[in-house]
């Protein structure tokens, strides 16, 4: 039986594995996605905190690009190539908990609240729309603000506000799994909450959730960013609080536009490839969405 589960799971990833390579742009968004997450683990190999110091500068106030600083440097003196690469360790860092955190609430929020259709549901569905009106961006400011400027309550910040819309997806996946017949066998057998939601339920909506997430990574990285420009930042360089300096210290009055045009493509470049691969992933996953395509 061991031999047969794994044989057919082998074969379930190699179709999946097919199916995703269909889709050109997921794959050319899997590569930058790679490739950034590889240059921000192997940053401390190379470089370390020390490029984001005012005081330890080798170049001059608002260098142009050149042989000696490619992407030119800020109005310290310092690189933007190193505190880009050093910035994307804390910008990925936050986007990647952040959805962590997100997804977790809204998984068990909206299983929860699909699985109990008495008053539990109703209590988890109107705390859900409550968050959901809540304007999340200045939610998180006003979190981020209270709780301080570090990187654990920047990353609270964002995932205790970003999880509602999880967690009415994974509500309307729950209610359609366990409307299949097989449920109602599981439970008039004596299957309990436990293993319903756990053996039947949460396999069911894991796809859902795997395409979620990338889906939320890239949106975490937006609003860590905004929060950064905004001031509420965790005290570290990342590609937010470089805009926020582009903008406190005058570089477009001054030309540097390197300055801000690096930070930002950097943002631009791997939310993009988070979205990407979140759409191919739905695509792959979705069944109607298959059918469609």
């Amino acid at each position: 039986m061991t031999t047969v589960a794994t044989t057919r799971r082998r074969q379930a990833l190699s179709r999946f594995w097919a199916d995703f390579r269909s889709h050109r742009a997921g794959v050319a968004g899997m590569a930058v996605l790679v490739i950034a997450v590889v240059l921000a683990l192997i940053a401390p190999l190379f470089i370390d905190e020390s490029v984001t110091s005012v005081v330890d500068t080798t170049g001059d106030d608002f260098d142009a690009p050149s042989l000696a600083f490619p992407f030119g440097t800020d109005e310290s003196g310092r690189s933007i190539l190193l505190m880009v690469w050093w910035g994307s360790r804390t910008s990925l860092l936050i986007g990647f908990l952040a959805a962590l955190l997100s997804i977790v609430i809204g998984m068990v929020v909206g299983i929860a609240a699909g699985h109990f259709r008495g008053w539990l549901g109703a209590v988890l569905m109107r705390v859900t729309d409550w968050f959901l009106v809540l304007p999340s961006l200045v939610t998180a400011l006003v979190l981020a603000a209270i709780l301080g400027g570090s990187t654990f309550t920047i990353i609270m910040a964002i995932g205790i506000t970003t999880w509602p819309s999880t967690a009415r997806l994974i509500r309307a996946q729950t209610l359609a799994v366990e409307s299949r017949p097989y449920i109602e066998r599981s439970k008039a057998l004596g299957a309990g909450h436990w293993h319903i939601t756990t053996r039947h339920v949460l396999p069911n909506v894991a796809p859902l959730l795997l395409a979620s997430t990338t889906l939320e990574v890239a949106s975490a990285i937006v609003t860590e960013s905004t929060l950064a420009f905004l001031g509420a930042s965790a005290n570290k360089t990342s590609w937010g609080t470089m805009l926020r300096g582009s903008y406190d210290f005058g570089a477009a009055n001054e030309g540097a536009w390197w300055y801000i045009l690096i930070p930002g493509l950097a943002i631009l470049a791997v939310v993009m490839a988070f979205t990407l691969v979140g759409r191919a992933l739905e695509a792959v996953l979705n069944p109607r969405l298959r059918r469609a395509a």
